[in-house]
């Protein structure tokens, strides 16, 4: 008698709203998934895609693939473990779970894997934040005013010029920008590739934005076009 087509539970995750709504993000992973369980002869028992930021511990959609998974004897099929392996909450889930799992670029994972990866994801967390702050720091150290320092609204009430004005906070711009350089080129290193997905990471570090404010997609492309000299 032939073995029973294995089942899956395809379990996807896009950042952000706009990801979900467009399917960039999701085109991919999809089709990695199904490539890998057409491969096996597998059958799709259901489908779940998460709409939210890796940081986040609480993932109804995944909460609801495990189940689904381990009450009809399932395995759970992910695209790429390594894109999450930063975010503990996720892997210690994972690995919790009781379930089967498969990742298609890490077939190879187990709990094992799985629990030493939440370990290293915690680790990079802190030395993230401790990096952040540090960065901040020697900005500040070097006199760059983190916020709106010598802004329009005080250079009027001293009386100086249109040209003096936009030269000074032009300057001021500039020096705000290359002490985020270190954070924003890490940050696109880590995959954060979407305005809005680069504004959620700054708010969640407690970076103030340049007036003191929090991050919002306009805000990082001004932030990024001032430093890379181009339209975003």
């Amino acid at each position: 008698m032939a073995d029973a087509a294995p089942k899956f539970v395809a379990y996807e995750r896009v950042s952000t709203a706009r990801q979900g709504k467009s399917g960039l993000g999701l085109e991919a992973q999809r089709k990695a998934i199904d490539d890998f369980a057409a491969s096996k002869g597998a059958k799709m028992v259901a489908r779940f895609t998460e709409v939210e930021s890796g940081r986040k511990a609480d993932r109804p959609e995944l909460q609801q693939a495990l189940h689904l998974a381990k009450i009809t004897g399932s395995t759970l099929l992910i695209a790429k473990l390594d894109r999450l392996s930063r975010n503990a909450a996720f892997l210690l889930t994972l690995r919790d779970s009781g379930v089967r799992f498969i990742a298609v670029d890490m077939p190879e994972a187990n709990d094992l894997t799985v629990g030493i990866m939440a370990l290293v994801a915690q680790q990079e967390r802190e030395a993230i934040s401790k990096r952040t702050k540090e960065a901040l720091a020697a900005a500040k150290a070097r006199g760059v005013k983190l916020g709106n320092p010598n802004g329009a609204a005080a250079l009027r009430r001293a009386g100086k010029g249109a040209a003096a004005l936009r030269e000074t906070v032009s300057a001021n711009a500039d020096d705000f920008a290359e002490a985020l350089r270190p954070i924003i080129e890490e940050l696109r290193q880590d995959g954060y590739t979407t305005l809005r997905a680069v504004a959620q990471e700054l708010n969640a570090r407690g970076v103030l934005a340049r007036r003191g404010g929090r991050w919002h997609v306009s805000s990082v492309r001004g932030l990024l076009e001032r430093l890379f000299e181009t339209s975003v």
